[in-house]
């Protein structure tokens, strides 16, 4: 009898599999993203409809806490820190929650992103940011809540949010003039040792020009302060494959010495392994 109930089960397994059956959500699944300036924002959010139900002061209360949308949590992600009413709000994922009001919501940044609905225990201390700001009525109902990242300027947008006749409108400053100083900065001052370093290494593994190799690992080595010990092991091999075994030697010794500091064995025994082949 065990032996018929195991083959039915191996029988019956695909059509199992198959036999699930798709339906839409009640709630879809809303996906934003947008570059403000030069900062990456995304939204995620479940979307519910109205459906012939009144919404504000009903089926979501005025003056209670609202997980802003349905099902999981709405989630933001701010790709640098932004500032919001004066204070700033560091980069990362945040949950929004809001509190909805005949003239105002408040609207708050959470720490905590994983809740399904409103957190079981609501922690203060996870609160990142919250503010305050100005309910605009709508003269035609919005059906399904909707988020989006309007008002787009250089240095700031707007996350607005809008449902039945509710509409907030939350503006958010980037760093878009620091962003872009910096870039230019990095750009003007010319490649970093870490920029000679990665073409050597290239040029060093695909058995390019070993001569600007050779130029590019002396560069970063020139500008690098603290010499770290794989830009001498890099020097190093590309001197031997260059025929110069004595300079590779006494790379190498260099090598040594700042990898034995660095306690890097891999690299020790790399250096010793070498000093002793090409000492022969």
């Amino acid at each position: 009898m065990k032996k018929i109930l195991i083959a039915l089960a191996i029988i019956l397994a695909p059509f199992a599999v198959e036999a699930q059956i798709k339906t839409p959500q009640a709630s879809p699944k809303g996906y934003i993203k947008q570059t403000v300036g030069l900062t990456d924002v995304e939204v995620t959010y479940s979307r519910p409809g109205a459906r012939g139900r009144a919404v504000f002061g009903n089926l979501v209360p005025f003056g209670k806490l609202w997980r802003t949308g349905a099902n999981e949590n709405t989630i933001i992600n701010f790709g640098d820190d932004v500032v919001i009413d004066g204070k700033t709000l560091k980069k990362g994922k945040y949950s929004i929650y809001t509190i909805p009001k005949i003239e105002s919501w408040e609207v708050i940044f959470y720490l905590s992103t994983d809740n399904w609905g409103l957190p079981e225990n609501w922690s203060d201390a996870y609160v990142a940011l919250r503010t305050t700001v100005k309910e605009d009525g709508l003269p035609t109902p919005v059906e399904t809540f909707t988020i989006g990242i309007n008002g787009l300027e250089q240095n700031s947008a707007y996350l607005e949010m809008a449902w039945e006749n509710s509409h907030i409108s939350l503006k958010f400053e980037v760093p878009t003039a620091k962003i872009a100083t910096a870039s230019i900065k990095k750009t003007l001052a010319g490649p970093t040792w870490n920029d000679y370093y990665a073409a050597s290494q290239y040029l060093f593994q695909s058995n390019g020009d070993m001569i600007s190799a050779r130029e590019y690992v002396d560069k970063a080595l020139e500008l690098s302060t603290d010499k770290p010990y794989y830009l001498s092991r890099l020097k190093s091999l590309i001197q031997a494959k260059q025929g110069d075994k004595a300079g590779a030697i006494e790379t190498a010794k260099i090598s040594l010495a700042a990898s034995e500091a660095a306690n890097n064995q891999d690299y020790v025994k790399m250096n010793k392994d070498s000093i002793s082949e090409w000492s022969r």
